[in-house]
């Protein structure tokens, strides 16, 4: 058992000064005022840094110089948790984009064995397509956009423990098959998508509980008489959603829109690529057999399309402060709380409580990420 001291403290809800977090077996054993703390027990003194659960990114294609679609390996997954590290990310889901099935039963497979050697690190594969609609494709490779079939709908359901996310079209799936998805135990997302209102509403209905990268690839409102995909997930109050919070996805105002309505189920993601965290002078990746160069902060391919983000977790906490004008305390309740909340993971991450998993990010008043730990384990970048 050891103690981390001298903090500003912040459990998810509140924040708490002259307060310890005690940690044991890579749990949080306690918290308490530091008077309270028995002489003799080791200590980490913070040196008055901001103390906080780590960050758990919903989408991530790569960072730090990989891409997990160009190599499905745990090798490319070590690359994207020590990148991750540096920008406070403790946990992360480990997105792979429309793809052939080979390539996702060996993404299931890697996963699967990752989550295994490494608990709480990756809690399961994000599968971003191919079950969605061509019409709002954006960089995902057009010939590979394909229909649920059988064998792979059996697949998916047997392997559930390791996917805690799929992103597809409602408009391109039917009930059954989602209802049979969620069943087994995934959380479907609505993503790359031409639905209407009243189609994103079914997709709903059958099991659908989240939203991929608001705004980005689906129906907007366009007027009074049409609400499309974005109207249902404000309309639906059961309804999670990602944002990317960079500054070229989403315009600020929209961000505020976005979590003046859904508060509490919307979460900040990355969806980054392998220019997140990436080394000096980082110019240009693979995606899919897409050349994407990375320009000011952007990731574009050869028609300008967005490619995925150069954005760490980090960077969006302080967007959301600085750009959105949201408060400290809700930005890292959306890299953070609302997260796990999302994933049903709640009761093990997101928050500094008794009994939580000790994934952590010690921040300095500049966002500077002074350390991590995940399972009590400590890193500094």
């Amino acid at each position: 058992m050891f103690a981390l001291t001298h903090c500003t403290l912040f459990d998810g809800e509140r924040l708490l000064q002259d307060h310890a977090v005690l940690i044991e077996h890579g749990r949080i054993a306690a918290l308490l005022p530091e008077s309270g703390l028995t002489p003799g027990l080791p200590r980490h003194d913070l040196g008055g840094a901001l103390l906080s659960a780590g960050f758990i990114d919903l989408q991530l294609n790569g960072c730090g110089g990989v891409m997990f679609n160009n190599d499905i390996s745990p090798a490319t997954l070590d690359t994207m948790h020590r990148a991750n590290l540096k920008a406070g990310t403790t946990s992360f889901l480990p997105t792979l984009i429309t793809s052939p099935d080979r390539d996702m039963r060996q993404a299931v497979a890697v996963t699967r064995e990752y989550m295994a050697r490494h608990r709480h690190r990756v809690p399961g594969l994000h599968l971003e397509g191919p079950y969605t609609n061509v019409l709002r494709r954006g960089i995902h490779p057009e010939r590979q956009i394909r229909a649920l079939d059988e064998p792979m709908l059996a697949f998916l359901c047997q392997h559930a423990d390791a996917i805690a996310l799929l992103t597809l079209a409602p408009e391109c799936n039917s009930a059954d098959h989602l209802r049979r998805l969620r069943a087994a135990g995934i959380r479907l997302s609505m993503g790359h998508t031409a639905a209407s209102y009243d189609q994103a509403m079914a997709g709903f209905a059958a099991g659908i509980g989240f939203a991929t990268h608001l705004y980005n690839a689906m129906t907007p409102t366009a007027n009074g008489r049409e609400p499309g995909a974005v109207g249902a997930v404000y309309d639906h109050p059961g309804v999670y959603a990602g944002i990317i919070v960079d500054g070229f996805h989403v315009h600020e105002a929209n961000v505020r829109l976005a979590h003046r309505i859904l508060g509490e189920r919307l979460c900040l993601v990355t969806d980054a690529t392998a220019a997140a965290g990436a080394p000096p002078g980082f110019e240009r990746f693979d995606f899919c057999g897409a050349t994407v160069h990375v320009r000011d902060g952007q990731c574009r391919d050869e028609r300008g399309t967005l490619g995925g983000s150069a954005l760490t977790m980090i960077e969006g906490v302080r967007n959301l402060v600085e750009r959105v004008g949201l408060p400290l305390t809700e930005a890292l309740r959306m890299a953070s709380l609302y997260p796990a909340r999302a994933l049903g993971l709640e009761a093990e991450l997101g928050a500094v409580a008794t009994g939580r998993v000790a994934n952590l990010v010690v921040l300095d008043a500049g966002y500077g990420v002074r350390a991590t730990l995940v399972n009590g384990q400590f890193t500094t970048p």
